[in-house]
Formats: C-alpha cells, sequence, structure tokens
C-alpha cells in the first residue's frame, strides 16, 4: 500500500490562506507521506459548494502538475462532487459535462482515480424506497461517465459519502448495476458512521471493490450525550467530531486488519477533519496508521 494525504485534510490551512496547493505538495514531499489527492473543495472557500476553477484554468492546472512532478509526489485521485437527481434534464448535462470536464483535467495532472458523488452529502430521504426510486438515474450517470473515464485510462469510484449513498451494501449495489470494469468505490472507514453502520464490518464488505482508501477516525457520543455544537449528527441521532487516526473512538486496529487482509495493494489516504491543527493532525495520523499496521501483523 501507498500512505498519503487528501487535500482536504489541509482545508484549514488552504481556507485562511497560510498555505497553497503548493505548499500542501511541498509538506507532503517532505513528510512520509507517498501520495497526494486533490480534492477540488479543498481549493473552495466553503467547503460545502465547489467552487474551485481547475476546469476554467489551465494554467493552474499545467502549474500543479509541474509541482507535482518536481516535487516527485505522485496525485493519486480527483476527488469532486456531483448531482444527478436535478430538476430538469437541462441541469443534468450540464452536471454531466462538469464532471467529464473534470475528468480531462484528472487526464491533464496524470491522475489515474476519480470519484465522483451522485447526490448531494445532505440529501435527507435515506429511506430504502426513495434509493431504489433514485438508482435508475444514478445508475445512467454513472455508467455514462465511467465509459467516459476509459477513454482515458481512468478508474472512477462513488464514495460512501453523505446520507444516501453511505451504506455498505447501498454501495455495492450501486457497483454491480453500473457494471463497469473501471467503477468502484473510493472507501471511507469513517463515514459509515455517518448512517450508524459499523466501520469494520462495512469495510471488511466492501473492500473487494475499492479503488483507494480514506482513513480518518472519529470521536463518537451516544444520542442522550448531545456535546454540544460542532459534532455531525448520525442518521440514528448519535454525536460525531472528526479526530487524529487513532485518537478517536473507532476500532482502527479492526479497520486496518480489514484492509491489510483484503490484499489491498493500492492508495491509503489520510482525510484530517478534526478541530486540532491540521498539520499535527496529518502528520501524527500517518504516523498511527504505520504504527498500528506494525502491531497487528
Amino acid at each position: 500500500m501507498q500512505f498519503g494525504f487528501s487535500s482536504y485534510s489541509f482545508y484549514q490551512r488552504l481556507r485562511t490562506g497560510d498555505m497553497t496547493m503548493f505548499d500542501v505538495i511541498d509538506w507532503v514531499a517532505a513528510s512520509e507521506g507517498e501520495h497526494l489527492e486533490i480534492a477540488t473543495v479543498s481549493l473552495s472557500q466553503d467547503m460545502t459548494n465547489d467552487t474551485s476553477t481547475l476546469v476554467s484554468d489551465p494554467d493552474f492546472v499545467a502549474a500543479l502538475g509541474a509541482k507535482a512532478r518536481a516535487a516527485e509526489v505522485p496525485l493519486s485521485n480527483l476527488v469532486i462532487p456531483a448531482n444527478f437527481l436535478t430538476d430538469t434534464p437541462e441541469d443534468y448535462e450540464r452536471e454531466m459535462r462538469r464532471v467529464q470536464d473534470h475528468i480531462r483535467v484528472a487526464d491533464a495532472l496524470d491522475i489515474r482515480l476519480f470519484r465522483h458523488d451522485v447526490v448531494t452529502w445532505a440529501h435527507r430521504d435515506t429511506d430504502i424506497a426513495d434509493y431504489e426510486r433514485c438508482l435508475p438515474i444514478i445508475v445512467d450517470a454513472c455508467g455514462e461517465i465511467a465509459r467516459f473515464a476509459a477513454g482515458y485510462g481512468i478508474t472512477t469510484s462513488v464514495e460512501n459519502h453523505g446520507n444516501m449513498v453511505n451504506a455498505s451494501e447501498r454501495v455495492r449495489r450501486l457497483i454491480h448495476l453500473v457494471d463497469e470494469p473501471n467503477f468502484r468505490t473510493t472507501l471511507d472507514v469513517g463515514n459509515f458512521l455517518v448512517v450508524d453502520e459499523d466501520p469494520v464490518s462495512a469495510t471488511m464488505q466492501n473492500m473487494p471493490y475499492a479503488s483507494i482508501v480514506h482513513l480518518k477516525d472519529f470521536y463518537i457520543r451516544p444520542v442522550r450525550q448531545d456535546p454540544g455544537p460542532g459534532w455531525l449528527t448520525t442518521a440514528a441521532g448519535n454525536h460525531l467530531l472528526g479526530s487524529i487516526v487513532g485518537y478517536g473512538d473507532m476500532d482502527m486496529r479492526g479497520v486496518l486488519g480489514a484492509v491489510a487482509a483484503s490484499g489491498f495493494d493500492g492508495y491509503v489516504s489520510i482525510e484530517f477533519e478534526g478541530i486540532e491543527d491540521c498539520l499535527l493532525g496529518a502528520e501524527r495520523g500517518l504516523a498511527n496508521t504505520l504504527r498500528i499496521l506494525a502491531e497487528i501483523r
């Protein structure tokens, strides 16, 4: 496995201007990390709204690629939001073109993995009946994007992310229905908690379909122990707060054991989203990951 970071881990400093993406590449090059994945929301002032200019600023894309090559930091994955449950056919086609334009950006950056969402993170109707109603649209969109990306030698993926398409079985169902060899999943070991699914068993079941793995950790509090503002509420009313990998309440030994036991040999990204300093969170998260893996092997 090749361990590195998501640019989302550095959002604190990117948002304030304390770091640029070029600084992030230098930091990764000086660290123990072996790759960097680019999340477009990390280039936006508001992480809930993708305002990055990657598709409209070829000079920046060229400079980013040149910087990564000079620093010898492979760019592993391009991560973008997307929503195919649009109000009009025109909106759907506009969204499809936007995703395809980002695939061209990935190719320009020599990135061969590409993660796109299919609905908004905050899509609140999580009932299985709603999911089944939306599946035909989602399947068609994912299939079209995967076939488009295949022309560039790129593997696309959906992440277990947000409310609607998060549970491990829903992700697997989508992959099987799309049935394209280059459509897989970006497996985020912590996101399963958002829909109150056990991360160890969910990771174990979905690892055969993973194109890349996101590692994160959470502090977890039950429904009746509301810790106050700043915590995410899960589908069942539990409470989550991002932590440094290895510092939280997740069974990271169980999770990393499931990743290792699967035989996965691809990219693994630390995706820090806690309230501690992001450089500390990224550095210690990777150190804890490598230490835990060494202990369980």
